[in-house]
């Protein structure tokens, strides 16, 4: 074990016997081929019905708009990109050759003379969306990193598009890369962009090796101490390599930061962990406590299937009756009413987040923040705080 793991391991647990540290088991040898971020999320759904509108539109001219347009993103071009040629050619990309149209129009646009431009149109989240549409992932992030592209891709909700295109093309090392990239930034002050974080910690998960669990602890540490609380989603991630890593120590602190224990996944991934480590009577009170939660009228809160299993063999190593025989007792009455999910814990962790995050871009925002009132609020009322990320996403 490397000296950095072994501080972020210090730090990270409370002081236990280092000998209850074995290699767990992997919660799934399958990995999840499911969307992290639905399209809905990342403002893909509305770029597709743009597109198809601009198409109608331009449907007379398209073949004569696309000569002008490569003409005028020559290099000895004296004629100017205009925003909305840009917009235009941006969603009526069809082919490879149009995606690389749309580059050379971006590079042309952005070198001219920003004191000539009125509009406030913006690019990046867009752009980002026809690379996602394409599957761009290798040119979108060279166009992100170029410098002749300086200051286009700058808003939170285009990081979220392109870590996201990289996460679905398998890029976790870039994701990891990149990130670094955007913390240098620091785009609104921001450091840590709440859904980026999720998608670092997304990358360190499916990479499951030593080397991305090191980063993934070391990333924790540093934004705890930046005074960082990640989203939920983030937090489980973390938890399940640092568990699929043979570190349950690890993993149980790292959930005791989620301020809801009751989540399914935080469930999970707790009783997993406490059964690695051998705290079993603490595995079956978090057992039992699924059933004194039921509420007539109410989903079951469920445990997965490949949880109970792990949990199981724990037991059976145990060899302790009255253990066995209370887990056994829960199993039958959890298969009697609907407590097991056949989806295993991977999936859960890797499900799609459907929630929209709160668009940063001025242009294309159909998802308020809140909704402004007239109404002075009443002595003592204390105004809910809206920023991005604040609710964790499952």
């Amino acid at each position: 074990m490397s000296q950095t793991l072994r501080c972020a391991l210090r730090s990270l647990c409370t002081p236990l016997k280092r000998d209850v540290l074995k290699l767990a088991p992997p919660l799934s040898s399958v990995l999840n081929t499911r969307f992290l971020y639905a399209k809905a999320t990342l403002g893909l759904d509305g770029f597709a019905e743009q597109s198809k509108q601009i198409h109608q539109q331009m449907e007379n001219i398209a073949g004569k708009f696309r000569e002008k347009m490569t003409t005028y993103s020559s290099e000895d071009s004296q004629n100017m990109i205009f925003t909305e040629d840009l917009k235009n050619m941006v969603y009526m990309a069809e082919s490879d050759a149009d995606v690389e149209l749309v580059v050379k129009m971006t590079k042309k646009f952005n070198s001219q003379n920003k004191e000539l431009r009125f509009g406030n149109f913006v690019f990046g989240p867009v752009i980002m969306r026809m690379f996602y549409t394409h599957n761009k992932a290798d040119l979108a992030l060279e166009c992100f990193k170029a410098p002749e592209f300086d200051g286009i891709f700058d808003q939170l909700i285009t990081y979220q598009i392109l870590l996201d295109l990289l996460y679905e093309n398998g890029k976790y090392q870039e994701i990891l890369d990149t990130f670094e990239v955007i913390k240098g930034r620091q785009l609104e002050g921001t450091k840590y962009p709440r859904n980026s974080v999720v998608l670092v910690m997304a990358a360190c998960y499916k990479m499951n090796s030593k080397e991305s669990v090191e980063y993934a602890l070391k990333f924790w540490n540093e934004l705890r101490g930046a005074g960082h609380f990640p989203m939920r989603r983030a937090t489980t991630f973390c938890a399940g390599l640092a568990l699929n890593q043979g570190m349950p120590e690890a993993a149980l602190e790292i959930i005791s930061n989620v301020r809801n224990p009751n989540y399914v996944t935080i469930r999970n991934i707790k009783a997993r962990a406490l059964s690695e480590i051998g705290r079993l009577d603490d595995v079956i009170t978090i057992l039992k406590s699924v059933i004194s939660d039921d509420r007539p009228g109410e989903v079951a809160h469920t445990f997965n299937r490949d949880v109970l299993e792990a949990i199981k063999a724990k037991v059976l190593e145990a060899d302790n009756p009255e253990i066995s025989a209370e887990f056994n007792r829960l199993e039958k009455l959890f298969e009697k009413e609907g407590h097991i999910t056949n989806e295993t814990l991977d999936q859960h962790l890797c499900s799609e987040i459907q929630k929209p995050p709160v668009m940063n871009n001025r242009q294309g925002n159909r998802f308020n923040r809140f909704q402004q009132s007239d109404r002075r609020p009443s002595p003592g009322f204390k105004r809910p705080s809206y920023r991005p990320g604040l609710k964790d996403l499952i």
